[in-house]
């Protein structure tokens, strides 16, 4: 053979690589076939999951298709809620009245679906996110039926729906400024009380990262604590205006708290300090009673106690009351709220060991300060009704409390 000769192979055969060649995606005819075992079965849910079960359909790969075909009856445009062309079955959510008697069994059917096939939870995610995210493509009555279902699906604990899913996709500024978004959460509340408490509710709230951002279902114009009071007052929702109304006069009552605790640390003027609790009273529309048990916290919280040292934790507990005892003066304006801050000192003292017997000396400076009327110290003495380490304070405030008797008799 020639040195210019190339080699070649002769007899031998050289197999080529064979290629994966997907089958073509045919959503049509996968939906077609789900629509027929509808349309065979007559609407039976129970049937239908049997037939689904032993079907060969490829449920893997048409997920989305088949939740599609469960809440509409059909398929549906690409990225719309639309009906598109095929084959429909009138049995859908959808096309139910508006009832938990008639939604429920289709909550209970599509929980047998995943418990069978887990891997069709992603796709109920992503449906479900679609069509809330599309709300107003759908008709007012259409949307209350997706609100049923949504609540039900949380009381029957359905796979495939967390929290995140239902209340974030909706927050489209469109949807919000049309009230679309607040009618369906509202229809939602309604039914999901209907068999769970309001803690419940809440908790899926919280999940949803929602708890603090209920006032982001109303549109811009009613977005506020008396517009959300109005709202779900009408619509029979008490328990949860009530709550609502409880979380901001919580956050008030922080708020004002780390003020005072700032002015206090800064050592403010006095009339600052007084100043600012009357502002934001009438802000916040705090009660008396609350502003007595925040100022005390405020005011005791900012003392520098010793681990050991008794002694010198009475003298900074006495020296902080007579420091700030005008401040107090000025919002125990009664009997009442003086009995409320004897109370709260009663309090402090059992529960904290480093104060227990520090109780007949506080209530002597407030006497001396003139926080404290006589009358008030007397009224606890005899017929005070906080049973938290009452007699061991009673027993400790018998000697102040004798020699005030003896002088009132002196007079």
């Amino acid at each position: 053979m020639s040195s210019k000769e190339r080699p070649t192979l002769g007899g031998t055969r050289i197999k080529t690589r064979k290629r994966n060649i997907a089958a073509p995606l045919d959503p049509a005819a996968f939906a077609d076939a789900v629509v027929q075992i509808y349309l065979d079965n007559a609407g039976d849910l129970e049937l239908i999951a049997k037939s689904i079960e032993s079907s060969d359909l490829n449920f893997s790969r048409y997920g989305d298709t088949f939740f599609e075909v469960v809440f509409t009856g059909g398929r549906t445009q690409p990225g719309t809620t639309k009906p598109d062309e095929g084959e429909r079955h009138a049995y859908s959510i959808i096309d139910c009245e508006p009832t938990r008697e008639l939604i429920l069994p289709s909550v209970i059917y599509i929980q047998k679906i995943l418990r069978r096939r887990p891997f069709l939870i992603k796709n109920l995610e992503n449906v479900t996110r679609r069509f809330l995210q599309s709300l107003e493509l759908f008709e007012e009555n259409e949307r209350k039926k997706l609100a049923i279902f949504t609540a039900l699906a949380f009381s029957q604990k359905l796979s495939g729906l967390p929290p995140e899913t239902v209340f974030q996709p909706m927050l489209k500024d469109n949807l919000v400024a049309k009230g679309i978004v607040l009618s369906f959460i509202t229809d939602f509340f309604k039914e999901y009380l209907v068999d769970n408490s309001l803690d419940d509710l809440i908790s899926i709230l919280k999940r949803g990262k929602m708890e603090d951002n209920l006032l982001d279902f109303f549109p811009s114009a009613k977005r506020s604590a008396e517009g959300f009071s109005e709202h779900f007052t009408k619509e029979g929702l008490i328990p949860l205006v009530e709550y609502n109304e409880k979380k901001i006069f919580e956050v008030k009552l922080k708020e004002m708290k780390s003020a005072l605790t700032t002015q206090i640390a800064e050592e403010a003027e006095m009339s600052e300090v007084i100043e600012t609790v009357k502002q934001r009273v009438k802000d916040a529309k705090l009660p008396d009673i609350e502003i007595v048990r925040i100022l005390w916290d405020v005011l005791m919280d900012a003392v520098q106690w010793s681990g050991k040292n008794q002694q010198q934790n009475a003298n900074s507990a006495l020296r902080q009351v007579k420091t700030w005892a005008k401040l107090l003066n000025t919002f125990c304006t009664n009997g009442k709220l003086e009995l409320e801050l004897v109370y709260k000192v009663q309090m402090q003292c059992y529960e904290d060991a480093k104060l227990m017997k520090l109780f007949p000396e506080i209530v002597r400076s407030l006497y001396d300060q003139d926080v404290l009327a006589e009358d008030t110290i007397l009224h606890w003495f005899r017929k005070g009704t906080n049973p938290k380490g009452r007699q061991t304070f009673v027993k400790a405030l018998e000697p102040f409390v004798k020699w005030l008797e003896e002088a009132e008799e002196e007079e």
